[in-house]
């Protein structure tokens, strides 16, 4: 089996994705298994490893994405690959990485029909239980950034409004929304928190409202995300963070202009989900390297991917989520014996064999059930 680790690319004008694929820690337990990896020359680079690094543990490195590319059976990405790299993808390839397809690519839905590319979504492996194991450890590494980000925006160097996140004595902290009670949600209301804030936690699913009351003992309010709701809380916020997420799907819009255009001048919003279109209508990518603007008077923070700011140890979180499923590959030599055996993994398919997966909302490709038709080729 062989693997290969490319460099990243560009994300947006001014961006480039810092994260690597797999850790030299990573690489050396698929060589302990038999695996040829190749590794691009500075894939790891703004993330802290050297090619040497990678060479000690023994891959083979190229010096151009190119070459990784082209003699791998296997590619390993953190983002979506650039239209140059699908050019180098030969048919029936196999490519990991975070692809949000929720919102489609024709571009990139074309070369993964045409070239019968086996695309597998880091973002919708799902375990048996519904749990989203590779994306929940760069979603808990997201709300435990959150409040080092949110502290800086609410500066008046920022633009915000000049509040202390866990205020002093004789002065109240900051009112902190965060609407969703996943794991984007929880790291962040955990870390809020801690450091003083007022926190307030909506989301649609009441049980885990109840879960969440439970975790933090009472010390976070929480309410239903209904229309109601959102709109009395976004109207007092000093800082609203959105994470609804619905696994490879567009995020549902639950703040609309005209609650944002209520909100306190200098506030701060924080938009997780603009991966998948994001959570507030006002929500845009924008062409500055800091994902940062202005709109009502309020501070819009739309990160497409916040864990590359902290390349490091997003690299490392990674490796350890995805390392349980290339060992399994390289393990039963091939990917449709372990797409049959690592179920969670087969969940993540997003096209196999000229296929798209039907849970796609996508014309003018071949769509089918990938799950049956991994089961009944093996």
């Amino acid at each position: 089996m062989i693997l290969g680790i490319p460099k990243e690319g560009e994300v947006s004008k001014g961006f480039h994705e810092k994260r690597v694929g797999l850790s030299p820690a990573g690489v050396r337990e698929l060589v302990s298994l038999g695996a040829t990896v190749f590794v691009a020359a500075e894939a790891g680079l703004e993330a802290s490893f050297r090619a040497r690094d990678y060479r000690e543990a023994g891959a083979q490195i190229a010096y151009s994405n190119e070459e990784v590319i082209r003699r791998s059976d296997l590619v390993v990405k953190v983002g979506r690959p650039t239209e140059e790299e699908l050019s180098y993808f030969d048919q029936g390839v196999t490519l990991l990485s975070f692809l949000n397809l929720g919102i489609p690519c024709q571009e990139l839905m074309r070369d993964l029909v045409e070239k019968k590319i086996t695309a597998i979504g880091f973002e919708i492996v799902q375990d048996e239980r519904g749990g989203l194991p590779i994306l929940r450890v760069s979603s808990e590494i997201a709300g435990r950034m959150a409040v080092q980000l949110a502290g800086r925006l609410l500066e008046n160097t920022s633009g915000g409004r000049g509040v202390l996140l866990g205020g002093v004595p004789g002065i109240p902290p900051a009112d902190v929304i965060i609407i969703g009670g996943g794991t984007v949600g929880y790291n962040a209301a955990r870390s809020f928190l801690g450091i003083g804030a007022s926190v307030y936690v909506l989301d649609s699913n009441l049980q885990r409202l109840q879960e969440l009351d439970q975790l933090f003992q009472g010390h976070i309010v929480t309410a239903l995300a209904n229309r109601s709701n959102i709109e009395k809380h976004v109207a007092f916020a000093d800082v609203l963070i959105t994470c609804a997420l619905n696994p490879g799907q567009i995020a549902p819009v639950l703040v609309t202009e005209k609650m944002v255009e209520g909100m306190i001048s200098g506030s701060v919003i924080m938009d997780f989900s603009i991966d998948q279109g994001g959570c507030v209508e006002t929500s845009k990518l924008t062409r500055s390297n800091n994902f940062l603007f202005t709109r009502h008077g309020v501070v819009h923070f739309c990160p497409l991917n916040v864990t590359s700011m902290v390349a490091r140890t997003s690299s490392y979180g990674l490796t350890n989520a995805v390392l349980p499923y290339l060992k399994a590959v390289v393990a039963e030599k091939g990917i449709e014996s372990a797409l049959s055996k690592e179920r969670s993994l087969l969940r993540g398919l997003y096209s196999y064999g000229g296929y798209v997966s039907n849970r796609l909302s996508v014309e003018d490709f071949p769509s089918a059930d990938l799950e049956q038709l991994i089961d009944e080729m093996v």
